[in-house]
C-alpha cells in the first residue's frame, strides 16, 4: 500500500465523520436524545430534541501502521447492561476498550485504507461485522483461496474463525462497524480454540483473553 493511501486518522480520508445518536430520558422521564462525547463532562450533558445537537464516537486511533483506522461507538461491562443512571455511559466515556470486554460488548467502526487488509487472526469472541462503505474481501485461510465478498449491506457473523480482511479496492477506503460479544471458552472437536492476534497484537497491548485454556497474554 502506497505511504500517501495510509490512514492517518479517523475517518479515512474520502469516508464522512459519522454521527453518534445516543437516546436517553430527560429530568420528566420523557426520551430525549443524549450528548456523551468524551470531550465533555463525565456526567452526560442532556439537550432537547430541538436544537439538536450529536457527537461521533470515543477512543479513536489509527492501526497496523495506517492499515485501516477504528472509532469505538459504545461499549459495556456488563451482560444485560446497566443504564439506570446511565452507568454504561460513564464507562464508555472513561474507558478505552481492549479487542473486547469480558461479560461486556464493543461496537467499534473500522476504516480501511485504500488496499488495506489486516493479518490473520482470532479473538476468542462472536464478532458480528456490517459493511457501510466500500468492498471487503474476509479470507479465512492464509492462501485466501476460502473467502468471500462483502459488500454494504452484508454481514459477516463470526464465531472465533481465524481470518483476515482486505478492502478489495486501491483506489477506495471501505468501512466495516463491528460488534462484538464476549463468549464462552470454545472448543473444536474436544481441543479449545486459541486465542491468536498476530500483529494485531500491538493495537491491543492490555488484552487478557478469557480464563484457564483460553488464557493470553
Amino acid at each position: 500500500m502506497s505511504t500517501s493511501n495510509r490512514c492517518t486518522e479517523f475517518p479515512a480520508p474520502g469516508l464522512r465523520n459519522p454521527f453518534r445518536y445516543v437516546t436517553g430520558h430527560d429530568s420528566n422521564g420523557d426520551p430525549t436524545f443524549l450528548l456523551v462525547s468524551s470531550t465533555l463532562p463525565i456526567k452526560p450533558q442532556r439537550f432537547p430534541l430541538k436544537p439538536f445537537k450529536t457527537d461521533h464516537g470515543d477512543h479513536r486511533a489509527v492501526m497496523l501502521d495506517g492499515e485501516g483506522a477504528q472509532s469505538i461507538m459504545y461499549s459495556s461491562n456488563s451482560n444485560p447492561v446497566e443504564l439506570t443512571n446511565d452507568v454504561d455511559l460513564e464507562f464508555a466515556r472513561i474507558n478505552r476498550p481492549s479487542l473486547r470486554i469480558p461479560k461486556g460488548c464493543v461496537v467499534r467502526m473500522v476504516d480501511f485504507a485504500p488496499g488495506g487488509e489486516s493479518n490473520m487472526h482470532r479473538a476468542l469472541s462472536l464478532g458480528i461485522g456490517t459493511v457501510c462503505e466500500g468492498e471487503v474481501e474476509l479470507s479465512l485461510s492464509k492462501d485466501g483461496k476460502v473467502n468471500r465478498i462483502l459488500r454494504p449491506g452484508d454481514v459477516i457473523i463470526n464465531r472465533c474463525a481465524m481470518h483476515r480482511w482486505r478492502n478489495t479496492s486501491t483506489e477506495k477506503p471501505a468501512r466495516v462497524l463491528f460488534v462484538m460479544l464476549d463468549v464462552e471458552p470454545v472448543f473444536v472437536h474436544g481441543r479449545p480454540l486459541e486465542f491468536d492476534m498476530g500483529e494485531l497484537m500491538k493495537e491491543y497491548g492490555d488484552y487478557k483473553e478469557g480464563k484457564g485454556a483460553n488464557k493470553k497474554t
